[in-house]
C-alpha cells in the first residue's frame, strides 16, 4: 500500500492531473489486477448477505416506494430487482436505487469503521446493475466490487467525515463510481471524471443519521450508488466534473472538512497489488449499528447474571457502558438525542440508541430484525424502565481501539459496569463482536448462506433459495445471461401493499 498525501492547494499552484486524489483512485481502478481465491470467495459472500436483508425488507414501505419509482424507467438490456421477475428489467440507475434501498433498510449488512464509517456492501447494487444492463460476465463484476470495496476502505481509513458532520456516502459515491469503471474495463481518464463527479454530487449531511431519523437513512446510500452509475455514463460521454475535486481551493477538504490547512493521509494499492480491503470488512449477525454487535453479545452474556442478582431486573440501579468516543457520542447518551430514549421512536432511531439495543438484549438474551423493533417491544414498561437506568461515557482506551490500524488491537465494544440497588456491581467487557472475523464465531460461508435461508424463510421459495445460492458459488464463471440469479424472485403477494402515488402514478 501506497500513501498518498491530500491537501488544499490554491487554484494558482495549478496541482498536476497524476497528483490528484481521484486520478490515484482511477488509476487502481484501471489496474487490472487479478483477483486472490480468498477475496473472490468473500465477494460472493456478501452478495448473499446482501440478499439476505434485501428480501427480508422488501415488504416494507420504503422498499416498496423504491421500487415503484424504478418500475417507471424500464429499460433494455437493463437490469434485475430484488423481488421481480428476471424478465422486469430497469434501468441501471434507478435498480441501483430500488436495491440499494433493499438492501439498506434493515441494517444488516457489512461495515467498516476507521477514521469514519462505511457499509461497504452499498458497492454492489449499482455496480451488479451496470454489469447487468451491459451485459458484463461473473469475472468482470468481481472485479468490479473488489475496487468499490478497495476504495471505499481506503479513503475511510484516511478521510474522517462525520466529525465535520458529513455522511458517509461521500466516500461511497466516488468508489461505486470506480467499481463500475474497473467492471467496464474503462480508461484511467474516464474513472478519474466519474470519481470526481461522483464526490461533487453525493456530499450531503449527517442530519440523516441525526434527531428524528427517517427512511432517507435507508435512501442515502441508494442516491449515492444512483449517481455513480450517472456519473460513469456523463464520464463515458466525454464530459467533465469539478476538478480537483477533493484538493480544489473552493473544495471538498477547504470547505466542508478540515479546511485549507488540513492534511489527510490515504492509503491505495500499488501499481499491480492485489485488491484485498474486502477481507479487513465485517458484516453484521444482528440488525442494529455496529457498535452494539459486540455489546449485544455482552448483553446475552451478562443477562442471566444480572437477572439472578436482581430480582430480574428490577434491583438495578443503574447500567454504565464505558466505550469508544463515536459509540458514546453516536448512539449513546453523548449525542444529547431525547428521541434515543423515546419509546415511540422510530425504527431508524432505536437502532442508533445503545441505550435501547442493550436493554432488549439483556431482556430477551438476544436480537430479532423485527419483533425487536417492534413499537409493542419498545413500548413495554419494565423494558422503558430499564433502558433509562442505561447511560454511556467515552472511555479513551476504546476510543484508541476504535481508530487503531491494527486489526489485533482493534475494537468496537466496550466494558459494562451494572451498579445494583444494594450497591454492589457487576462488571464484563468485550471488545470484538462475536461474528467479527477476529471474534468467538467468525462468519464463513455457511453462516452467510443460513443468514439468507432464515431471512428468507416464508418470503422467497425454497428452490428459489437453492438457486440463488448455486449461482453465487459460480460466481466468476458466469455468463452475461446469468447476471440476472443474483437478484432474488417472489410471489408478487409477498411484495407487500401497492405503492402509495407521488408526482406520478407509478402503479399504472
Amino acid at each position: 500500500m501506497i500513501p498518498h498525501a491530500v491537501r488544499t492547494y490554491r487554484s494558482a499552484e495549478m496541482l498536476p492531473r497524476e497528483d490528484q486524489l481521484a486520478w490515484k483512485i482511477a488509476s487502481v481502478a484501471s489496474d487490472n489486477v487479478p483477483l486472490d481465491d480468498d477475496v473472490v470467495e468473500m465477494i460472493g459472500n456478501r452478495i448473499i448477505d446482501n440478499a439476505s436483508v434485501a428480501v427480508a425488507s422488501l415488504a416494507r414501505h420504503p422498499i416498496i416506494s423504491a421500487r415503484a419509482q424504478a418500475q417507471a424507467h424500464p429499460a433494455r438490456p437493463g437490469a434485475t430487482v430484488f423481488g421481480l421477475s428476471p424478465d422486469e428489467r430497469i434501468s441501471p440507475e434507478w435498480a441501483a436505487w430500488a436495491n440499494g434501498v433493499a438492501v439498506r433498510e434493515l441494517d444488516f449488512h457489512d461495515t467498516f469503521l476507521a477514521a469514519d464509517y462505511s457499509h461497504p456492501g452499498d458497492n454492489i447494487p449499482p455496480i451488479l446493475a451496470v454489469a447487468q444492463h451491459c451485459r458484463l460476465d461473473g469475472a468482470a463484476l468481481a472485479r468490479g466490487i473488489a475496487t468499490g470495496y478497495e476504495i471505499q476502505v481506503d479513503l475511510v481509513k484516511g478521510i474522517c467525515l462525520h466529525e465535520h458532520k458529513i455522511d458517509h456516502i461521500a466516500h461511497l459515491g466516488p468508489s461505486a463510481a470506480a467499481g463500475i469503471g474497473t467492471a467496464l474495463g474503462l480508461d484511467t481518464h474516464v474513472i478519474f471524471q466519474a470519481v470526481q463527479q461522483a464526490l461533487h454530487v453525493t456530499t450531503t449531511t449527517r442530519q440523516s443519521r441525526k434527531g428524528e431519523i427517517s427512511s432517507w437513512k435507508a435512501y442515502a446510500p441508494a442516491f449515492a450508488g444512483k449517481m455513480a452509475v450517472e456519473a460513469v455514463d456523463r464520464a463515458m460521454r466525454g464530459e467533465g466534473a469539478p476538478s480537483p475535486a477533493w484538493e480544489g481551493e473552493d473544495g471538498f477538504i477547504a470547505w466542508l472538512l478540515g479546511g485549507p490547512q488540513a492534511h489527510y493521509t490515504v492509503p491505495l494499492p500499488g501499481p499491480g497489488e492485489a485488491k484485498r480491503a474486502i477481507l479487513e470488512t465485517y458484516t453484521k449477525e444482528y440488525s442494529a449499528e455496529y457498535q452494539s454487535q459486540a455489546l449485544i453479545d455482552l448483553a446475552r452474556r451478562m443477562g442471566p447474571k444480572i437477572r439472578e442478582r436482581a430480582n430480574g431486573f428490577t434491583g438495578v440501579e443503574s447500567i454504565v457502558i464505558h466505550t469508544s468516543h463515536h459509540t458514546h457520542y453516536v448512539i449513546g447518551t453523548g449525542a444529547g438525542d431525547p428521541q434515543k430514549m423515546d419509546p415511540t421512536a422510530s425504527r431508524e432511531t432505536l437502532d442508533h440508541s445503545i441505550m435501547y439495543i442493550f436493554a432488549v438484549a439483556l431482556e430477551d438474551g438476544g436480537w430479532h430484525h423485527e419483533r425487536s423493533y417492534a413499537p409493542e417491544r419498545a413500548q413495554r414498561p419494565e423494558t422503558v424502565a430499564l433502558w433509562h437506568k442505561i447511560s454511556t461515557v467515552e472511555e479513551p482506551v476504546w476510543t484508541e481501539r476504535y481508530h487503531s490500524r491494527d486489526p489485533e488491537t482493534k475494537a468496537f465494544g466496550g466494558r459494562v459496569v451494572v451498579t445494583f440497588k444494594d450497591g454492589s456491581t457487576l462488571e464484563d467487557e468485550l471488545a470484538i463482536a462475536d461474528a467479527n472475523p477476529l471474534g468467538a464465531r467468525p462468519f464463513t460461508r455457511p453462516d452467510y448462506v443460513a443468514k439468507f435461508r432464515t431471512l428468507a424463510e416464508g418470503i422467497v421459495e425454497a428452490s428459489e433459495q437453492d438457486r440463488f445460492i448455486a449461482t453465487v458459488e459460480r460466481l466468476t464463471a458466469l455468463r452475461p445471461d446469468e447476471l440476472a440469479g443474483l437478484t432474488v424472485t417472489v410471489a408478487p403477494e409477498r411484495l407487500g401493499p401497492a405503492a402509495s402515488s407521488g408526482l406520478f402514478d407509478f402503479t399504472q
